[in-house]
């Protein structure tokens, strides 16, 4: 099974995501000209295994959907690779090989997949590009699907963060410019950077959002003086590589942390902004999601089930 395989169809997906303390489920819809729209935003509380995912399924009609599911950051490595000269149908086993001596296990027991990095249109020559290489032990992917099986749900995709994180702010990009974006949970933090909908940078933070919402201000503060390191040689990094793309702001994912937004501010150069769910997405039909922290619960929930049609790779 592809991590990201490109669907298909357009029709709605359902997504799970696997909680410490229970199964997140979204769907959304389309409707051509207007912002899609949250149908399902549903949070079951227990063990997150197949007995619970079985119910989640027949409660929500999981059978007429498209089903993915999230993979936790510590389940799989993302590596930013070059992009070998070989002929597609050669290129993962090519990449497979690059990786040999960058994962932490052996890359036999290795589910891996790859995805592009857009090189600049207008560029007088075109030099080698990157891509990103996906990589999970083959017994998580084995498991998740295993779990999938008992519960009598059909799972189409196996998704990862960063994805779900790039098909939101996809929806938030000002037109022609970049747009980086910050989240942070039980994983830590995740920053991204999308241009014209694809995901050009991705970056880790190992700032938790328990850290984030710490009582003591000293910790809290020693906190954003590690984020706010990070997104300096990030964005740096970022805009001597991709010189062609210029980032107009940095978002921040709904997360209740306060004053970080005015740390950050007074400390880059980019501007940056909170965001809320309800300007990339009708909200309307989920009361609950107007609570930040409820947004924050199913952010990554709501990113997976926002999958659309694509050109395969």
């Amino acid at each position: 099974m592809r991590f990201f395989k490109k669907a298909k169809k357009t029709e709605s997906w359902l997504s799970f995501a696997m909680l410490a303390d229970g199964i997140a489920a979204a769907s959304i819809s389309r409707i051509p000209g207007s912002r899609p729209a949250v149908d399902t935003c549903v949070f079951y509380a227990g063990h997150p295994g197949a007995d619970l995912l079985e119910k989640a399924g027949r409660e929500l009609g999981a059978a007429s959907y498209h089903c993915t599911t999230i993979l936790s950051g510590g389940e799989y490595q993302m590596l930013a690779v070059e992009a070998p000269n070989v002929p597609v149908e050669e290129l993962k086993t090519a990449v497979r090989w690059r990786l040999k001596d960058m994962l932490d296990f052996h890359v036999d027991d290795a589910t891996i997949d790859v995805l592009d990095i857009p090189v600049d249109k207008n560029a007088a020559v075109r030099t080698s590009h990157g891509m990103f290489a996906v990589a999970a032990r083959n017994s998580v992917i084995e498991t998740r699907q295993g779990m999938f099986a008992a519960a009598k749900v059909g799972l189409s995709v196996i998704d990862i963060p960063e994805m779900a994180q790039r098909n939101i702010s996809g929806l938030m990009e000002p037109e022609g410019r970049g747009l980086a974006m910050l989240s942070f949970g039980a994983d830590g933090g995740l920053l991204t950077v999308t241009f014209n909908g694809e995901l050009y940078l991705s970056r880790r933070i190992d700032v938790t959002l328990e850290q984030l919402l710490d009582a003591d201000h000293d910790r809290k503060h020693a906190s954003f003086d590690k984020i706010t390191l990070e997104l300096q040689r990030s964005l740096d990094h970022f805009d001597r590589q991709f010189h062609f793309i210029s980032v107009s702001r940095l978002l921040l994912a709904p997360s209740g942390v306060t004053g970080l937004e005015e740390y950050l501010s007074s400390n880059l150069y980019t501007p940056v902004q909170t965001m809320d769910l309800g300007e990339a997405l009708d909200i309307s039909r989920i009361p609950e999601l107007l609570d930040k922290a409820v947004q924050q619960r199913f952010f990554f929930t709501i990113g997976a089930a926002l999958r659309h049609e694509e050109t395969q790779l």
